[in-house]
């Protein structure tokens, strides 16, 4: 070997050396925060000023802005979805949530994300919401890939208790609060965002750095609480917004402020480990918020029409930046389509992770598309297919497919458009709140200028524009899908407001043989739609804990599953419009 080619090594070692350090990995470390519930009007990189979320925003800033970030439209499917990388029609995960003394959940036969990286050589982490099923000890994290789990397994608990109260059922309230597999009762009366935030900071200072971590931050905010306190904010945070006159609103911007700051202490903690130079980090909601109905929280999805568990943008249509010093390109708005279906093999293939090759994945590998900021690619998605309630929606590149809808179409609207003159006073300095936000300090400037962040926040903020020659409030644009199905073109019709069934049929046609090909592939739901007395925590020491370790499906689960679908079949024959 030459003395130049000695050399040369000798710099490449020293240079790898000084970034990683002796016995460090040179995997990146990889932190997931998923947010529950957030409308993509609720962070003020979309252009609302009554919510200011620097943080956040400084986060989308100086990495990547997901502008077309898709997800499924409910908890459960969403994060199915994430630890899949399939559809929840390719896992039976499809119709709904699961509710908390249903005895069913994500099958075991599934490979989860957290598996296939703890396989590769990561220390896995969940922190916060689980919610794909515990009724069987198996079927909990720490079972499914994760070394370590803090937090809960149903979809809500109480932010400061951490009890999940049934209030239809005669059942006691009960802790849902653990640390792995015990109970953590000495959590209760922490806010659960700081509660969480807590952990992050812990397992990320106490990390043996020779491995690379993989940890999901998964945040009960700002999902609604129990029914009867559903709304809990700090009251430091809360009085940060006087300006929001709805009651219910302002405490729901305390929510998200306190996500925010979570945010901010969550990268610090990186920071200081000295594991931000080497780490990739995702911030998604798993759908659109719930501006009105059940759990609704007082979430802004608007322009977008609809809201969570709907077909529409505002449900399955999510606020999501991507961050890491291992992009080639940062600091710009993409508008590729993605879903939550891409981040397993995306994740993977940035951490040079192999897939087994029977994994069968739905998604695909957008790293080096993102990395690189190439031009958008056209993408098919299937948004929804629901043999139960009764509705789909579909996407082909830009063109959008909608038959049936749920709650009778009570979420069809354009829900949750803020109040007038309602926006933060510190909103007239948005540009310097943001470069002052202390994850721009943990960050570095790299550049970013007041200019470079509004006109990055103009290319974000979605106006609706009209469509020239059409006329929403004509009769043949309108769409009523419990009716007849309905088409639109989202490149020019983003809020869909123009229906554009009677105008192209044909292509309508295409749409729908299409969804009806994908109906194909769906298997059957693993929903057992019925309560199950034994989760009762009087029967666990007050606790929601696993209270089947043998069956792997009961009979009267399997009856459960069969009428159900007898239901479905008998609502398609009443209304075929809806399947």
């Amino acid at each position: 070997m030459t003395t130049g080619k000695i050399h040369g090594l000798l710099v490449v070692s020293t240079i790898f050396s000084l970034a990683f350090g002796s016995g460090y990995s040179t995997k990146p470390n990889i932190v997931i925060i998923l947010i529950d519930d957030m409308g993509m009007n609720d962070v003020s990189f979309h252009g609302s000023n009554q919510i200011l979320t620097p943080n956040i925003d400084a986060l989308a800033y100086n990495g990547i802005l997901l502008n077309k970030h898709y997800v499924p439209n409910l908890c459960t499917p969403s994060r199915a979805t994430l630890l899949t990388g399939k559809y929840p029609i390719h896992t039976g995960m499809q119709h709904f949530v699961i509710i908390t003394d249903e005895p069913w959940g994500l099958p075991p036969r599934e490979r989860l994300m957290p598996e296939i990286f703890r396989d590769a050589g990561y220390s896995t982490h969940l922190v916060g919401k689980w919610h794909l099923g515990f009724w069987r000890k198996d079927l909990t994290p720490t079972m499914r890939g994760f070394d370590h789990h803090f937090g809960y397994y149903n979809g809500y608990i109480d932010y400061y208790d951490h009890q999940v109260r049934l209030l239809d059922r005669n059942y006691s309230a009960g802790l849902d609060f653990r640390r792995d597999l015990e109970p953590c009762p000495e959590a209760n009366g922490t806010y659960a965002t700081e509660a969480f935030t807590s952990e992050a900071k812990r397992i990320i200072e106490q990390h043996d750095k020779s491995k690379p971590l993989f940890m999901v931050l998964s945040h009960l905010a700002v999902h609604t609480g129990n029914e009867d306190s559903p709304m809990q904010a700090p009251e430091k945070e809360v009085a940060k917004f006087p300006h929001i006159r709805d009651p219910k609103r302002r405490t729901y911007a305390g929510m998200v402020s306190s996500l925010d700051k979570s945010v901010a202490q969550t990268i610090g903690a990186l920071k200081d480990n000295g594991m931000l130079n080497n780490s990739i980090i995702l911030l998604y909601s798993d759908n659109g918020a719930p501006t009105i109905g059940i759990h609704s929280n007082a979430g802004s999805n608007y322009p977008y029409r609809g809201q969570k568990e709907s077909p529409w943008e505002g449900g399955i249509r999510s606020a999501g930046a991507l961050w890491s010093p291992l992009l080639k390109e940062r600091g710009y708005v993409s508008n590729q389509a993605i879903h939550a279906i891409d981040w397993l093999p995306t994740l993977a293939g940035a951490a040079g992770v192999s897939l087994p090759q029977d994994l069968l994945l739905d998604g695909i590998n957008l790293w080096p598309m993102l990395s690189g900021n190439e031009e958008p690619k056209p993408r098919t998605m299937i948004h929804v297919l629901d043999e139960v309630f009764g509705y789909s929606s579909y996407m082909r590149d830009t063109l959008k497919y909608v038959n049936g809808s749920s709650f009778e179409g009570r979420y069809d609207q354009w829900l949750g458009e803020l109040e007038t003159n309602e926006d933060d006073p510190l909103g007239e300095s948005y540009e310097q709140h943001v470069l002052a936000s202390d994850v721009q300090s943990l960050l570095g400037n790299r550049g970013l200028t007041e200019d470079r962040i509004r006109q990055m926040r103009s290319e974000a903020t979605e106006t609706c524009p009209p469509v020239e020659g059409q006329n929403p409030v004509e009769p043949h644009f309108k769409c009523e899908p419990l009716k007849a199905p309905c088409f639109f073109d989202l490149a020019k019709d983003p809020c869909e407001r123009y229906n554009l069934a009677q105008v192209y049929p044909l292509q309508l046609q295409q749409l729908a043989d299409e969804v009806e090909q994908l109906r194909k592939t769906a298997i059957p739901s693993a929903r057992v739609p019925h309560s199950d007395s034994r989760a009762n925590p009087t029967f666990h020491n007050g606790n929601w804990e696993w209270w089947n370790n043998t069956d792997t499906q009961s009979s009267s689960g399997t009856f459960s599953i069969n009428l159900w679908l007898a239901m479905g079949s008998i609502i398609g024959l009443v209304y075929p419009n809806l399947l």
